[in-house]
């Protein structure tokens, strides 16, 4: 009886040691994870600064030449579409003042047959 006291007691001891942090290290834990955070954070706005300036050195000139360059290229675009608008303009201008003046012409026949018609029914 004696041993079977003992063996149970034997189990009930335990050989892993007992984790427990102490405040200090549970402030340096959180302390750690914040400043994860914010570094995590920084990084990624870094990344963005950089995407920006890259993409802002495609865009922009790299010389005085090359800037005058895409400025004319621009302008001439631009007096090509002007150009392209204003002829498309003047043909729609043409077709409203041909349509114009067969409508015109159209009411001088009507009220010419009707003149005509009204004579023949005076006599």
């Amino acid at each position: 009886m004696f041993r079977t006291a003992i063996a149970r007691q034997a189990r009930l001891f335990s050989t892993s040691p007992v984790v427990r942090k102490s405040p200090v290290e549970t402030v340096k834990d959180a302390a750690k994870a914040v400043d994860r955070a914010v570094s995590d954070v920084a990084v990624k706005g870094i990344e963005k600064g950089e995407q920006a300036a890259q993409t802002i050195k495609e865009v922009t000139p790299n010389s005085a030449a090359e800037a005058k360059g895409q400025a004319n290229e621009v302008a001439g675009q631009a007096k090509g579409k002007a150009s392209q608008v204003a002829g498309q303009a003047s043909e729609l201008s043409g077709e409203a003042k041909g349509k114009a003046s067969e409508l015109s012409g159209e009411a001088k026949g009507k009220a010419q047959e009707l003149k005509g018609e009204a004579k023949a029914k005076t006599y």
